[in-house]
């Protein structure tokens, strides 16, 4: 079977391509442009979502294609994110363009409960791409899973490894119970429903055998990396706010933090349904987070993972503070320091050009570490201007090693930093 998978770099939607590959499917993965490049056994279309609103946009991709598994999704709205654009209106163009083309078999991937109540953009957006794959002539399934645990450690997996981490675990204050669901599970579920005696025009809650607080689900996790349990205390509400602010300001500068003010609105709710429709349909047992984890056990690459999960937003603050402060230092209160340096060296005819010219380039590099899209470049430009700022240091001012803050000697861990940074800079 020729199968189109839509949203082939997310959790779910690279479990299902390389489960569907392996079965001997033919699978063409819908990859957004610079995405993961993975699945050699299978055809890649690079395509932007968000931007294909229209049916023509996706004609010439369903030529042949048997059936479409669309497992896109986006928490909330960001730099190129667009719950509704990629949720409704381009999920509609979607289907439109398989009625168009004869693709009659389309598994849609929703959230549980977003039929019951809509607490956010994020939900509405999905019920209104549900209601749009109902409204047509096909045979239609719709997927709507709890919060989805899986070996991968992305989304919840990952942040769920990353508090389990934290020596002190923090909550969140109304945040309801989940019945997270295994990858496995929902992987097992799409292969059941591409079969062709299956059922069709059915919406199916995927959710897991237990209701779990979120720190009970972390507890499990420290369990598994083989750690005592964490000492709890609650973030007052006013502090919460500001932390998912603070992820809000982070997704318009282009980065996906889970923990943004629509994953406050929807945790409110919490994730959980009924499984037994699931289970009487398809004959899936749904596995429980402890068996899951019990027959997985940890690698010490994973407590590394969970270990750097929040190190790396702190080096994605730091790292752009570092830099622009630095640079508007050199132009106001250190601006006399820094001509002084420069002052009876080769280049002191220069010294406050060179100056300028410095903070100039401290300050766009710091920008563009901040900028998720121009992160990696800005990070290069970095251990560039520190070698140069190193040979040249030592050229005109060779005595600077020799000083006891250590001026020079302190470029050897900046460069070590950025290194770090560039090697946990991929999110997926």
């Amino acid at each position: 079977m020729k199968v189109l998978v839509a949203g082939a770099t997310g959790l779910i939607g690279a479990a299902v391509c390389a489960r569907l590959s392996k079965e001997g499917h033919e699978v063409y993965r819908v990859v957004r442009p610079n995405g993961s490049r993975c699945f050699s056994e299978s055809r890649e279309i690079v395509l932007d979502v968000a931007k294909a609103l229209d049916p023509a946009d996706w004609h010439r991709h369903l030529s042949g294609v048997d059936a479409v598994v669309n497992c896109v999704g986006v928490l909330q709205k960001g730099l190129h994110d667009s719950p509704r654009a990629v949720h409704q209106s381009a999920a509609a163009a979607l289907f439109k363009a398989c009625a168009q083309t004869g693709v009659t078999k389309v598994i849609h991937f929703s959230a549980i409960g977003v039929d019951r109540l809509q607490l956010s953009p994020f939900s509405s957006s999905k019920l209104a791409g549900d209601e749009a794959l109902t409204a047509l002539d096909l045979d239609w399934v719709i997927l709507r899973p709890a919060v989805v645990l899986g070996r991968p450690a992305y989304g919840a997996s990952a942040l769920f490894r990353g508090l389990a981490a934290l020596p002190l675990l923090p909550v969140m204050p109304n945040t309801g119970r989940l019945q997270v669901v295994q990858l496995e599970d929902v992987v097992s579920t799409v292969e059941f429903f591409l079969r062709p005696d299956s059922p069709s025009r059915v919406a199916v809650e995927l959710a897991g055998p237990e209701a779990l607080l979120m720190s009970e689900v972390i507890d499990h996790y420290r369990r598994w990396f083989g750690w005592r349990k964490a000492r709890e205390f609650v973030i007052p509400g006013g502090a919460s706010r500001v932390l998912y602010r603070l992820g809000d300001l982070a997704g318009a500068l282009g980065w996906r933090p889970p923990m943004r003010t629509n994953a406050a609105k929807e945790i409110t709710r919490g994730a959980t349904g009924d499984p037994q429709p699931w289970m009487r349909m398809t004959g899936i047992q749904p596995s429980s987070l402890s068996s899951t984890l019990a027959t997985n056990p940890a690698t010490v690459q994973e407590q590394w993972f969970a270990r750097l999960y929040f190190v790396k937003p702190a080096i994605f603050v730091v790292l752009p503070f570092f830099w622009i402060m630095t640079g508007i230092i050199a132009l106001t209160t250190g601006w006399r320091s820094g001509v002084e340096l420069l002052s009876n060296t080769a280049v002191s005819a220069l010294a406050e050009p060179t100056v300028v010219a410095g903070a100039l380039a401290d300050i766009a590099v710091g920008t563009l570490i901040a900028w998720r899209s121009t992160a990696r470049l800005g990070l290069w430009a970095a251990i560039g201007i520190s070698l140069f700022y190193g040979v040249s240091g030592t050229i005109l001012r060779p005595g600077l090693w020799n000083e006891p803050l250590g001026p020079l000697m302190k470029i050897l861990p900046i460069l070590v930093v950025h290194f770090v940074a560039l090697a946990i800079l991929a999110e997926r």
